[in-house]
């Protein structure tokens, strides 16, 4: 499978790493291939492949949007996604570590706005990029959750093959609207983490009765 990176940076890195490394096909979707964030995704990663992002889009199964929040409209413009799943791992964060979007509604919704013919599926967004380089808690017989929302079914379920190869228990949380949610768990993780000193390699489990 072919899988697109609208974004490589730390958050996109990480995971479209982990998925070369699985045997999946990255192409790096940047109608600038000069770009210094696609240049050191390249030396870091010689098999990537890049592409301008509509042919990018066009050849891929699943896309993923990783690029800064404030890039989303730009990123965006113009792309068909023809129906094709785009896993959202960008979040609103305004001054202080606050919701962009002062919490009136999700980052996800206003990117399914911007790319109305995608499948958006929040993910990647409840942590920072330390924890998608590596999944694994070899103290723990648990895997970390990764909770997802969207409003497409088949979608998640695509999205969520994924994140089960990648070493987490995927939680489907329901519609796109839970996004506003998960975006607040992010904001959580980076106050502890960012501003208060917490270590960043600490997740959320799920456990179940």
């Amino acid at each position: 499978m072919k899988i697109a990176f609208i974004g490589i940076g730390n958050v996109g890195f990480a995971i479209a790493n982990n998925l070369q490394k699985l045997g999946y096909e990255i192409i790096v979707a940047n109608n600038n291939a000069h770009s210094e964030s696609v240049k050191v995704a390249k030396m870091r990663n010689p098999n990537f492949v890049v592409k301008n992002v509509q042919d990018a889009v066009n050849e891929c199964e699943i896309i993923f949007l990783a690029t800064p929040y404030q890039a989303n409209e730009t990123a965006l413009k113009g792309i068909k996604f023809n129906g094709k799943p785009l896993v959202d791992c960008t979040n609103p964060v305004g001054a202080g570590i606050s919701h962009g979007l002062n919490s009136v509604k999700s980052g996800s919704e206003v990117v399914q706005e911007l790319a109305i013919d995608a499948k958006v599926v929040k993910a990647f967004t409840i942590y920072g990029f330390e924890n998608f380089i590596d999944s694994s808690f070899p103290m723990y017989n648990v895997k970390p959750a990764m909770l997802i929302c969207g409003n497409s079914e088949d979608a998640k379920k695509q999205v969520s093959k994924l994140i089960e190869e990648l070493g987490y228990f995927a939680k489907d949380t329901g519609n796109i609207t839970q996004a506003l949610h998960l975006e607040h768990m992010t904001l959580l993780w980076v106050k502890m983490v960012r501003m208060n000193g917490h270590h960043p390699n600490f997740v959320w489990g799920y456990l179940e009765k």
